[in-house]
């Protein structure tokens, strides 16, 4: 019975590009509440540790790696996933924060407390990226011709978010447990210059820095020249 439709799931980025927005539809039983998970596959990530030298300067003081984590995580629910969700059940299916920061390998710390500080601090910097969200109460319900029930939640879709592969996960709970799941996918693609720039970055990276500095070079040339002429007007 749950089905999940996500509109707009190709998404192009060029020149223009400052983001979108995604639309995820689809029809359940009535009388269930839902979750929405949208992540990017998960990955290595690594954040720079800062700590004080001397007690007085703030520099640099190693890194921390996070291992499966995912760059793109965003829950929505009709109600607060910890009033709708065991705990066994929102670790199994990795929803929530809490569940996430148990998923999520971190190294080197030295205790679980010292996990939850760093894990806290990695997800202010996603969420201050626009790429890491939680939030319940925007999925729309009504009951259809049918008695099912149709939902509906229209998202922004952050230009921060790279190019990639997006699952879409739909969860339909009831009694504390998920009984029903359905699943789609996004596709942020790079196209256009941006696509031959990327790759170009990628792999001549000599060519793409000898460009870069052209383009610099002739950009500074341009403003010099408008300067020049505006201040003979004067």
């Amino acid at each position: 019975m749950l089905t999940a439709i996500a509109n707009h799931d190709h998404i192009t980025i060029d020149f223009f590009y400052h983001g979108s927005t995604v639309s995820v539809r689809g029809i359940s039983d009535p009388g269930v509440d839902l979750v929405i998970k949208i992540t990017s596959p998960e990955g290595h990530q690594v954040m720079k540790q800062k700590g004080k030298i001397a007690g007085v300067l703030w520099m640099n003081v190693g890194q921390l790696k996070f291992e499966q984590t995912p760059n793109f995580y965003e829950v929505f629910s009709t109600k607060k996933v910890e009033d709708i969700l065991s705990v066994e059940e929102r670790e199994k299916y990795v929803i929530g924060y809490p569940a996430l920061a148990k998923h999520v390998d971190i190294t080197p710390v030295a205790n679980e407390e010292e996990k939850t500080k760093w894990f806290d601090e990695f997800v202010k910097f996603k969420e201050g990226s626009k790429v890491y969200t939680t939030s319940f109460g925007k999925i729309d319900t009504k009951l259809n011709a049918e008695g099912s029930q149709d939902y509906y939640i229209l998202t922004d879709w952050p230009y921060q978010a790279q190019p990639g592969d997006y699952l879409v996960s739909v969860y339909a709970v009831k009694d504390n447990k998920v009984i029903e799941q359905a699943q789609a996918k996004v596709n942020v693609e790079q196209v256009g210059m941006v696509k031959t720039l990327a790759t170009m970055a990628q792999n001549s990276p000599a060519i793409y820095g000898f460009l870069s500095i052209g383009v610099a070079l002739g950009a500074g040339v341009g403003v010099s020249m408008v300067f020049r002429k505006g201040g003979g007007s004067h």
